[in-house]
C-alpha cells in the first residue's frame, strides 16, 4: 500500500461559496417544490417569499463566484478536455468497483478530472445560468411590459424553470454519491471543509513534476 500525503487544494473562499451555494440550492429546491404544491411546510405565501429571497441571494453569490474564478485564474480548472475522458468514464462505470486506481491524478493545477470539467462547465454556463435567468424573469413578471418583454410566455418560462430544477436535483443526488468514492466514504467531504485532500505519494510526485514543467 502506498503512503498517503495531503495537499492543499481548496481555498477558504472556495469552500465558503461551495457550502453556501449548496445550502441555497437545497433551500431553493425545498421552497420551489412547495410553491408547486408538492408538499406543505412553510405555507404558500412564505414559501414564495423565501424562494424569491434565496434566489436573489444566489444570484448575488454567483456573481462573486464568477468574479473570483476569473480574477484568480481558477477558470483554468474548467477548461474542457477529452484527454483520458473515456478512461475516467470507464473507471466510474466499472473500474471503481474492481478497486482500480483513478486514471487521473489530482493536483493544485488540475483539481478536476476531464469528466468533472465538462460537467461543471455545463452546469455553470448552461444549467445554473438558465435557472437563474428564468427565475429572475419570473420574479419580474409584473414589469414585463416596462421592459418590453410581453412576447415571453409565462407558462413556458415556468416549465423551463421547473425542468432545470429537476436537472439540478439529479446533479445533487449524483454529486452526493460521487463524494463517497474517495479513499474513504468521507474523505472528499472532509477535504471541502479543511481544504486538504489526501493523495498517494506517487500522485504528489507526479504533481510536482507537472508544476516544474
Amino acid at each position: 500500500m502506498k503512503a498517503k500525503k495531503k495537499i492543499y487544494l481548496y481555498t477558504r473562499f472556495e469552500r465558503f461559496w461551495h457550502w453556501v451555494q449548496s445550502l441555497l440550492i437545497f433551500l431553493l429546491l425545498l421552497t420551489g417544490f412547495e410553491v408547486h404544491g408538492t408538499f406543505t411546510l412553510f405555507g404558500f405565501q412564505k414559501a414564495v417569499a423565501y424562494h424569491n429571497f434565496l434566489g436573489l441571494t444566489w444570484i448575488i453569490l454567483f456573481v462573486f463566484i464568477v468574479f473570483w474564478v476569473l480574477t484568480t485564474g481558477e477558470w483554468r480548472q474548467y477548461i474542457p478536455t477529452t484527454k483520458k475522458l473515456f478512461e475516467v468514464i470507464g473507471y466510474y462505470g466499472s473500474g471503481i468497483f474492481k478497486g482500480l486506481p483513478h486514471p487521473v491524478q489530482k493536483s493544485r493545477e488540475a483539481k478536476h478530472n476531464p469528466l468533472q470539467r465538462l460537467t461543471y462547465l455545463g452546469l455553470t454556463a448552461v444549467l445554473l445560468t438558465l435557472q437563474m435567468g428564468t427565475g429572475l424573469l419570473y420574479w419580474l413578471y409584473n414589469d414585463w411590459a416596462v421592459w418590453g418583454l410581453t412576447f415571453l410566455n409565462l407558462r413556458l418560462l415556468a416549465l423551463i424553470h421547473l425542468a432545470c430544477a429537476f436537472a439540478i436535483l439529479a446533479f445533487v443526488v449524483i454529486h452526493i454519491y460521487m463524494t463517497t468514492t474517495g479513499h474513504t466514504l468521507t474523505s472528499h467531504i472532509a477535504a471541502m471543509f479543511s481544504g486538504w485532500e489526501e493523495v498517494e505519494e506517487g500522485e504528489v510526485a507526479d504533481w510536482e513534476v507537472q508544476k516544474k514543467r
